[in-house]
């Protein structure tokens, strides 16, 4: 009867700590490193020269991490395709026609992922973000609610943004901060 009873212990104990670790990791460390990791596990996946519209990081201690993209590697075709990964596993959520002005190429209203326009700039910038609100809203543990890149509908790069929004823990306000393509402030949002 002991022995069945410390085995029991044992296999909770074993169970919790598997189920612990699962959720570890599916934290985000929102930063220029794990969002740069996110661009080369976007470019395994999509290509060196894939073309986006829309790439956007989202966080929730229920669903963890969540990576969404709308992309190409066919921009003249006018058809794209959105994804969505989670824990590292991409999965095509739809495809998507645009349009585009007559006489004008679809890949003027695209953006590549390169020295321009990065995923690591947009995980310093978190990072900065996050840094920013401890310091000057005294707000402490702010976690990463969404950053993304808002790529102009004109395909005018130089108006590209970066946008931050943090969550505090234990709230539902959110602090948003936009970018410039250089990485300088704009605005922020509360």
């Amino acid at each position: 009867m002991k022995i069945v009873n410390y085995t029991m212990i044992v296999i909770v104990i074993v169970a919790l700590s598997l189920l612990s670790c699962k959720k570890e990791a599916n934290i985000l460390t929102a930063n220029a490193i794990t969002f740069g990791e996110i661009e080369k596990m976007m470019k395994h996946e999509f290509g060196e020269n894939a073309y986006y519209t829309d790439v956007s990081i989202r966080y929730s201690k229920a669903m963890g991490s969540v990576v969404t993209a709308t992309v190409t590697n066919v921009p003249h075709s006018l058809k794209m395709e959105k994804w969505n990964a989670t824990e590292d596993v991409w999965k095509k959520i739809s495809d998507i026609f645009i349009e585009v002005p007559y006489g004008t190429l679809a890949a003027d209203f695209m953006f590549r992922l390169n020295d321009t326009i990065n995923l690591f700039t947009l995980g310093d910038l978190a990072e900065k973000s996050s840094i920013k609100l401890k310091n000057e809203n005294n707000i402490q543990n702010p976690a990463l609610h969404l950053a993304s890149i808002i790529f102009p509908k004109n395909g005018d790069i130089t108006k590209t943004e970066y946008c931050i929004i943090l969550k505090p823990e234990n709230s539902n306000k959110t602090f948003s901060f936009f970018y410039t393509i250089e990485g300088k402030l704009i605005k922020t949002v509360s």
